[in-house]
């Protein structure tokens, strides 16, 4: 079916009570592997296109692959423009065929951030076009690399003193209800505790913080950094991380209003692995497709694992709709 858009998506998902994931992509096995396994799991999917995919890719190539495998699916798919720099960034990627956009001015002065998010809402919903913005910093790991202890493996929460730098950046509530009072945002990324980048899931969301945001915003919250963040809190206790009476997993999240959840470097981290195992068990392959189709099944189980644990599943059913997305899969001859 044709792309929809993110507005008609996480609507449906604020009022019952799920998150629809939000995957980044960067060539055809990964755009694939998102939408093959949101079809399999009749998923809503957003696919998202960061600044480094049009780099690697180009815009029109990048939008031209999103659009094909939706064609063939029966679920909706948003194409998303994942941290748009800028106002000619988000013109150029509505013209080139995007039902998303985002404007990442958190690092703007907060009337600067207002004043270009207001512009850029103006001539999305001109054309029908939602918009996300960003309030607060949701920072990279990589900006905290020379404060962490030099045998830090992921497996615990942050140091506190880094956690308390995280949470010096996290959005204010009132000021994410003037945000999006005048700007007209039809959904705000509001930092409550993510860090981009993080090899593992480990660092817990401060749900108080949340519930103050999405009771004075009224629209649909969106996680960013979800690969590094508590999936559940059974994970919490299986490695051993206390929860704080105001901390939360991305399960407690979804349960108080958090309706779009970003997941890229999981992805990434995953499709290397595959490609990694693929050449270390046949380094003399000369085909690459066979290197690149271990890394884009270990993609689905990703995907496939954030849709169940997002509850999502199942809710992409559109009546009358037709796949002809399994007829697209390449199968290898043995």
């Amino acid at each position: 079916m044709p792309l929809v858009s993110s507005k008609e998506v996480l609507q449906k998902a604020m009022n019952e009570g799920y998150a629809v994931g939000a995957f980044n992509a960067n060539n055809a096995e990964m755009v694939q592997a998102v939408v093959e396994t949101a079809e399999e799991e009749k998923a809503p999917v957003i696919l998202q296109i960061s600044q480094g995919a049009i780099k690697y890719a180009g815009l029109e190539f990048a939008t031209a692959m999103v659009k094909t495998v939706a064609d063939l699916a029966s679920v909706p798919v948003v194409l998303h423009l994942d941290h748009g720099t800028d106002f000619l960034q988000n013109v150029k990627c509505v013209r080139a065929g995007f039902t998303s956009l985002m404007y990442d001015g958190h690092a703007e002065e907060l009337g600067k951030n207002i004043e270009v998010t207001a512009r850029i809402a103006e001539i999305a919903h001109a054309v029908g076009i939602p918009v996300e913005a960003e309030l607060g910093t949701i920072p990279k790991i990589e900006d905290y690399e020379s404060m962490l202890p030099a045998d830090y493996d992921y497996s615990t929460k942050l140091p506190a003193d880094v956690q308390a730098k995280v949470e010096a950046l996290m959005a204010d509530p009132d000021q994410a209800a003037q945000f999006v009072e005048q700007t007209n945002a039809d959904s705000v990324a509001a930092a409550v505790g993510s860090v981009h980048g993080m090899q593992r899931a480990v660092q817990p969301l401060n749900i108080a913080r949340l519930d103050a945001i999405r009771e004075k915003t009224g629209v649909p919250l969106v996680l960013h950094g979800g690969s590094g963040v508590i999936c559940a809190r059974k994970d919490a206790e299986e490695l051993g991380i206390k929860l704080e009476d105001h901390e939360g997993t991305i399960e407690d999240a979804i349960k108080h209003g958090m309706s779009k959840v970003n997941i890229a470097t999981e992805l990434s981290l995953e499709f290397l692995g595959g490609i990694k195992d693929a050449l270390a068990k046949d380094p003399n392959q000369k085909d690459m497709r066979k290197i690149l189709l271990p890394g884009k099944e270990r993609v689905k189980e990703k995907v496939r694992y954030y849709i169940r644990l997002f509850d999502s599943a199942g809710k992409g059913v559109v009546a009358g709709a037709q796949s002809g997305l399994s007829a697209s899969e390449i199968k290898y001859a043995e």
